[in-house]
């Protein structure tokens, strides 16, 4: 098989794309490499794929509706793992053009190739910002989210409906997946877990949002790609038991799913804090801040329907997660600071 992934270079896109190559199957990468965080980091990412004679890479942009076009007819993908965009809740306060022009435009792109292409099966990235406003928990996608809190969000909500909309006429197979808080590994700079890091072993304080009272289904990326690419392999099918008449958001009488992809075990802030303070050797000086604008202060998923759909849920205690995070920071990052 051949599979498309967009945004290669990214954290969840490179371990994707290596749990593939490592059972031989062939990876067409894609990413713009762009300077949202520090490029060298993904070019990093990148060089672990190169090393892989059935990885192929093109730097494209996703918003590049000509650019796609072409890259869709020449490689011909079996499926594709849509996973760029433009991330972040606090970035879209400030640069809201950013996610119309990726997460939009760009999933429009992608969404035409796959019709054009005849492509078996699209698994893109959603995310449990889509809950917005939804305080019942854990998550569930059957739950309404009507109340998206940020534009991020609301453009995530969006990429599920033209989803839908594709696999409705086109017969398009399509399988959203609602990420929670992916942490480990090569992770984002901007992520709090980084971030903690960094100012931990510089010695200045970290911040902490909420005053510390933020609850998060913390999911470790292992779990993650292990759910992404069992997804890959079973595409949506229409849901016969579908009523028209009372309709459930999480399917469909078209080919099209969604998922939560989540530890199932929310966890507060300082717990997982005390993690990574326990894996460092280090106590983090804290600085208590109210809530940010577009946040939520806490995160719980149910993943009963993957576990059916799939037979997995993620199960990766944070402790361990954790773990794992800071040795590979102190081997490949604050190596470099």
């Amino acid at each position: 098989m051949k599979t498309l992934i967009t945004g290669a270079a990214g954290f969840i896109g490179m371990h994707c794309a290596l749990l593939l190559l490592n059972r031989d199957d062939e990876v067409i990468g894609i990413d713009n490499l762009n300077d949202y965080y520090d490029v060298s980091l993904k070019q990093a990412r990148l060089a672990r794929l190169e090393s892989y004679t059935k990885f192929g890479f093109h730097k494209i942009d996703i918003s590049d509706r000509d650019g796609m076009a072409e890259l869709f007819a020449l490689q011909k993908p079996d499926r594709v793992i849509h996973l760029a965009a433009q991330a972040g809740v606090r970035y879209s306060l400030t640069n809201p053009h950013a996610y119309i022009d990726a997460n939009l435009q760009g999933f429009m792109n992608i969404l035409e190739g796959c019709r054009h292409h005849q492509i078996g099966h699209l698994v893109y990235a959603s995310s449990s910002s889509v809950y917005g406003g939804n305080e019942t928990m854990p998550f569930s996608e059957h739950d309404n989210i009507d109340h998206p809190l940020s534009l991020y969000a609301a453009s995530k909500k969006a990429n599920e409906l033209m989803a839908h909309t594709y696999s409705h006429l086109y017969n398009l197979p399509t399988t959203g997946l609602r990420f929670f808080t992916v942490y480990g590994p090569w992770g984002r700079p901007d992520m709090a877990l980084f971030l903690f890091a960094d100012a931990m072993l510089k010695g200045q304080p970290i911040d902490v949002f909420n005053n510390g009272k933020m609850v998060r289904d913390f999911t470790f990326i292992d779990d993650i790609v292990e759910g992404v690419v069992r997804v890959l392999d079973k595409p949506a099918t229409p849901d016969v038991k579908f009523d028209a008449w009372r309709p459930d958001p999480a399917t469909s009488n078209a080919p099209y799913r969604v998922f939560n992809i989540g530890n199932g075990n929310p966890t507060p802030l300082m717990d997982y804090i005390g993690a990574l303070e326990s894996a460092l050797g280090v106590t983090a000086k804290k600085n208590f801040l109210p809530m940010q604008p577009g946040d939520v202060p806490a995160t719980s998923a149910d993943t009963s329907e993957l576990g059916e759909w799939v037979g997995f849920q993620p199960d990766t205690k944070v402790a361990v997660g954790v773990q794992k995070f800071a040795e590979w920071y102190l081997s490949h990052y604050a190596k470099k600071n």
